[in-house]
């Protein structure tokens, strides 16, 4: 399961704003292919992805609508739909793989994983986080707004050889990339600074920046995810302190701050956010255990009021 970077195909599935942005990047020196809504396939085909702010190129990745399309077998997919659309995602998916075509999920929330290897082979998937920004102004146009760091591993926490290779291209490629050993505990940590920041930007719709400059917002989410990490202790066997992702979550909020973080950025599209893969995962999680979660129960209904609203306005 070994592929070399060679002009190898890159389709990425979900190619909203951190999807846009990682297959501009890719595509420098690579073929990638952009599955998208067809308003940004449209701008993309007729003036090509367009990348802003910390990031200033114009690339022509190809971009289609439907995975049947394209044509063509993939070598590396990117995995960046929204968790609802997980299932019926790599469903498509699953009719263009190859033998040696490889999967990595970029996605936020706790129950991608489960669901993908219940379609796909998990010996096919990997597994990434990220705290690179994007904000998606408008089809064709994407604003890289916080330079991160990405974190890439296999799932049973071996270190592979296409580890290695895509650790590289994503390198080269001036995505910031490093090898974890234990992915799990990295998707965890992130779904536990996802809970803090994502929904209380997304309810009083505000950048990530905002939430330093009011003590009473940078409080909630102080206590949001000491209530997650508790969580995510028990149930996902992390190892870390509270010290220790309180300041991961304090450095995205400073690297990130001119950005919506998803969450936000669904709503004010008018569209569903992945409130029940993040702090919905936790909140069940907490009641199987015995750990009260009641700021993420919180949150959670604050958020599916904003849903509500969006909808009917």
């Amino acid at each position: 399961m070994v592929f070399e970077f060679v002009t190898v195909k890159i389709l990425v599935m979900g190619a909203g704003a951190i999807g846009s942005l990682f297959g501009g990047l890719l595509s420098k020196r690579n073929e990638v292919i952009l599955i998208a809504r067809k308003e940004h396939v449209h701008a993309v085909r007729e003036n090509g992805l367009k990348l802003v702010g910390k990031t200033q190129m114009t690339t022509k990745p190809k971009a289609f609508c439907t995975v049947e399309e394209i044509g063509t077998e993939p070598d590396l997919i990117l995995f960046t739909v929204k968790s609802f659309d997980t299932e019926k995602a790599i469903r498509e998916v699953k009719k263009i793989l190859h033998e040696k075509t490889t999967i990595i999920t970029l996605q936020n929330g706790l129950d991608n994983i489960p669901k993908i290897t219940k379609v796909i082979d998990k010996s096919k998937v990997l597994a990434a986080v990220t705290t690179e920004a994007a904000l998606f102004l408008k089809p064709g146009v994407v604003k890289h707004t916080g330079k991160g760091y990405t974190i890439i591993g296999e799932l049973d926490g071996r270190i592979t050889e296409r580890l290695k290779r895509i650790e590289n291209e994503f390198n080269e490629a001036g995505i910031k990339t490093s090898i974890s050993c234990n992915i799990w505990k990295e998707i965890w940590i992130k779904a536990v600074i996802n809970s803090c920041i994502n929904p209380i930007t997304a309810v009083f719709d505000i950048k990530n920046g905002d939430i330093l400059e009011h003590d009473a917002l940078i409080s909630i989410a102080e206590k949001v995810l000491r209530e997650s990490l508790e969580v995510a202790k028990v149930k996902g066997n992390v190892q870390a302190s509270e010290k220790e992702v309180l300041q991961r979550m304090k450095k995205i909020l400073e690297n990130t701050s001119d950005n919506f973080s998803s969450m936000a950025q669904s709503l004010r599209r008018g569209k569903r956010t992945e409130i029940d893969s993040i702090n919905g995962f936790i909140s069940r999680a907490g009641r199987e255990i015995g750990i009260k979660t009641e700021l993420n129960d919180l949150l959670i209904r604050l958020v599916k009021i904003r849903e509500k609203a969006e909808v009917l306005g």
